[in-house]
């Protein structure tokens, strides 16, 4: 089962729908309200998860100070955490809406408080080289998202055998990833998902960065990617730093609809006929027609026989015919334009 894990009640992997996570972030801004609206948006666009972040500025940097008037990254982060109380009611207004409620954890407390509301735990690419943090999560025997953004391919294959090495059978999922806020288009690197899908037998997804809701999500499903993540806020204009390039609601539904209308595009891989296609097939592909009366005893001959289409004829000899019945007699009368079946010919 390495190639799929299970995220509640859902799939992923290759032949299921592709999962979408709805990244709400820190775009909460310490407002609950302003949180509840991001699930009631991410619900509203179909996406089937939406994301928050669970973080404790101490965990994150050693403590430290303004310095020549600018925040450190200590403070910059204290200002954005989620507050542990905040995950029940989260998880209810998630369970109201349809969708399921899911956090990147950043420390092993954030693991345990998250493991009774989470159907995955969802790791970072900052922190996709904390084995520890890592491996804790791997013991709550829930499958694992891990981002591997700025990463080498050395470290993601230490990292893949690593976790192959753990007992368990949680599963896991990669997620390509460039960060970059926003990520330019030439850095996207698209083909890695190509790439990862043949090296590793797990889901392959992609945590995008770009500002644009259609193209990289899009090229990513039709290059297999199983999960799609995305940014989004109720607005750009939104203070803060993670608004500016994140989605809106209107373009996170244009995403969430783009995904679904290019898995339909794809379909199944196997060449057929479909519905749709047979009776204009019947009707436009090539048969043999007499071109002439032909009476019976006479011979087919490249004058009395021609390949059209055949139109409401019906379905006679198909063209790949044409040389093994020329010369050969007819048994019966056949008339100008009608089709030429093997019942008509000497055999």
């Amino acid at each position: 089962m390495k190639n799929k894990i299970q995220i509640n009640n859902k799939w992923v992997g290759d032949g299921y729908p592709t999962f979408i996570i709805a990244e709400a972030g820190s775009n909460h801004n310490r407002d609950l309200a302003q949180a509840k609206q991001l699930i009631d948006i991410a619900a509203e666009a179909g996406a089937d998860a939406v994301k928050f972040q669970l973080f404790k500025a101490e965990k994150h940097y050693p403590q430290s100070v303004e310095k020549d008037g600018r925040k450190s990254r200590y403070q910059l982060t204290k200002e954005k955490e989620l507050p542990n109380e905040w995950i029940p009611q989260l998880v209810e207004q998630c369970n109201n809406r349809g969708i399921q409620f899911m956090c990147s954890a950043f420390y092993c407390e954030a693991i345990d408080l998250l493991t009774p509301y989470v159907g995955a735990h969802k790791i970072a690419s900052s922190e996709m080289n904390h084995y520890p943090l890592i491996q804790h999560a791997w013991g709550t025997q829930k499958p694992l998202i891990i981002s591997v953004g700025m990463a080498e391919q050395s470290e993601v294959n230490d990292l893949v055998g690593m976790l192959d090495h753990l007992e368990g059978n949680n599963g896991y999922s990669l997620m390509h990833c460039t960060v970059s806020y926003p990520t330019d288009l030439k850095d996207v690197n698209l083909k890695v998902i190509s790439s990862f899908k043949q090296r590793y037998d797990v889901p392959i997804g992609l945590s995008d960065h770009t500002t644009d809701p259609l193209v990289v999500p899009v090229a990513a499903v039709a290059l297999g990617a199983n999960i799609i993540e995305k940014h989004f806020t109720i607005s750009r204009s939104l203070p803060g730093p993670d608004h500016s390039y994140a989605l809106e609601p209107e373009e996170l539904r244009m995403m969430v609809k783009a995904v679904r209308d290019v898995e339909a595009a794809l379909g199944s891989g196997e060449k057929k006929v479909t519905a749709v296609e047979q009776k204009l097939k019947n009707s436009l592909r090539r048969t043999i027609f007499a071109i002439k009366n032909i009476n019976t005893g006479e011979k087919i001959t490249i004058d009395n026989v021609d390949i059209l289409r055949a139109a409401e004829a019906g379905i006679g000899l198909d063209p790949k015919e044409y040389h093994k019945i020329l010369g050969k007699k007819v048994v019966r009368d056949i008339k100008a334009f009608d089709l030429i079946n093997k019942i008509s010919l000497d055999q």
